[in-house]
């Protein structure tokens, strides 16, 4: 059962030279007074993983990068429904774009709530422990956003806590990855292994070196990317052996979450539309976003996550619905993954809205190590590990044995298990293949392994930031 309830922003700043930068909104409370409690801590607190199931965290706009432009995901719905998507498929988004600009101010709005945590908590007379978990929780907050950040936009500016001057030229990607990095170690050093049932979804020890990982295998830092893995495998953290369970209400919260977002419907917040811009169309949601033929290709016989991945128009689930899109022009093919079964949706709040978001799963740790292993050849390790992700999915072991053929197994293996999770592309790009993969669908190498800045971040700099090449 879900228990956390997170609170909308109740703080904003109290600048304006950058509208990227500035959550204001009807009816919230100037930062000036408030953080005078401990309540007053939690609910600032609180309002920065209520970003994580935002629109722009969860659906549109994080979808426009993260999604669509890899080769597993299509725009989906019909031809003529959101036609402009189109321009994240085919690489001809510009700084202008909605899409492009919804996401960094999105990404800023949750710094700056992180931020405000991170400097005004420290000062609020309240139980030290708490005080300090608060900050914690935080860091590794802000070290998520800004890993979205430096992966979709490359370098950006570094606020370390509220600013009295936001107008600076954005750092280097190192310098982004250090700070990244920073966070997540302090973070690491405080969070709890775990929490009671009434704080399900706030983030642990677990959760901080899982994505502490996770960024050193994008620096290609493979020994610590390979001892932080082992870190959170000590944790005790193990596979589902269900995939199906996994993906549904019941295996939330289970013994594979490493970092899941707590999407609960209640009237106050609204749940998240996560899994509703992706449902099915004219049944359950809005059809988008949804699984290539490339992506069915990429599965091996055999493999039982190719159908508990992909949900099928015509086909009954297991949970006994029917799927029957009511859309004749719509893709039939869908994100099975964000399915929610019809007797459980909670009609409170829209289609699938009680879905959490899995950000890392066990799984991944597991191939994370696989690969920071095989670099530094541990095939053994590699392989091992490797072979747990795809026994669960009822495959035999690797026939990979050499450095070169098991990096490629491993690779296939991330595409397969974390399908239409929002990490191809950035693999893509991460590994080197974008170039290579993604050529037919336009990506220009040096130039789209990130997207712009956009053009109204570009003006507000007063000429301090300078434009990813190519754009």
């Amino acid at each position: 059962m879900k228990k956390i309830f997170l609170s909308i922003a109740l703080v904003s700043l109290t600048i304006s030279c950058n509208d990227y930068l500035d959550i204001k909104q009807e009816g919230v409370t100037e930062a000036s007074s408030f953080f005078q409690t401990e309540n007053d801590a939690m609910q600032a607190t609180n309002a920065i993983y209520s970003f994580l199931r935002s629109w722009e965290n969860s659906a549109f706009p994080y979808q426009f990068v993260f999604g669509v432009p890899a080769d597993d995901v299509i725009k989906g719905s019909n031809p003529g429904d959101a036609s402009f998507i189109n321009v994240y498929d085919n690489f001809t988004y510009t700084v202008s774009d909605e899409g492009v600009r919804g996401y960094w101010i999105g990404q800023w709005q949750a710094v700056n709530r992180a931020n405000q945590v991170i400097t005004n908590v420290p000062n609020i007379d309240m139980n030290s422990d708490l005080k300090n978990r608060l900050v914690a929780e935080a860091k590794m907050l802000r070290a998520y956003f800004y890993f979205n950040l430096v992966r979709i936009y490359g370098g950006v500016p570094i606020f370390d806590g509220v600013q009295s001057n936001y107008t600076i030229p954005r750092n280097s990607v190192d310098e982004v990855y250090n700070f990244i990095i920073s966070d997540l170690t302090s973070a690491a050093s405080v969070l709890p292994q775990t929490y009671g049932a009434a704080d399900l979804g706030r983030v642990t020890k677990g959760a901080a070196l899982g994505l502490l990982s996770k960024v050193y295998l994008y620096k290609k830092d493979w020994q610590k990317a390979y001892d932080t893995s082992n870190q959170v495998i000590a944790l005790g953290y193990g596979l589902d052996p269900d995939f199906n369970h996994l993906f549904r209400p019941a295996g939330e919260f289970g013994p594979e979450s490493v970092f899941e977002v707590n999407c609960q419907c209640v009237s106050q917040y609204g749940g998240s539309q996560y899994a509703e811009v992706q449902g099915v169309r004219n049944q359950f949601g809005w059809g988008f976003f949804t699984p290539s033929a490339a992506l069915e290709n990429a599965f091996e016989v055999g493999d039982i996550r190719k159908e508990l991945t992909i949900l099928r128009n015509g086909e009954t689930t297991l949970e006994g619905d029917l799927i029957a899109m009511g859309d004749p022009n719509s893709v039939t093919t869908y994100n099975q993954k964000v399915y929610v079964p019809t007797s459980l949706n909670n009609n409170a709040c829209g289609y699938g809205s009680i879905q959490n978001i899995r950000i890392i799963r066990f799984a991944e740790i597991l191939l994370i190590n696989a690969e920071a292993a095989n670099e530094l050849g541990n095939s053994t390790t590699a392989a091992a590990n490797l072979n747990k992700v795809r026994h669960r999915a009822q495959l035999g072991d690797t026939t990979a044995s050499t450095q070169l053929a098991l990096r490629t197994a491993i690779w296939h293996e991330r595409r397969v298990e974390l399908a239409l999770e929002g990490d191809r592309f950035v693999d893509l790009v991460r590994t080197g293949q974008a170039a290579t993969v993604l050529a037919s669908y336009g990506f220009k190498a040096g130039k789209n392994e990130v997207f712009p800045i956009p053009l109204d971040a570009m003006n507000q700099s007063n000429g301090a930031f300078v434009q990813n090449p190519g754009y």
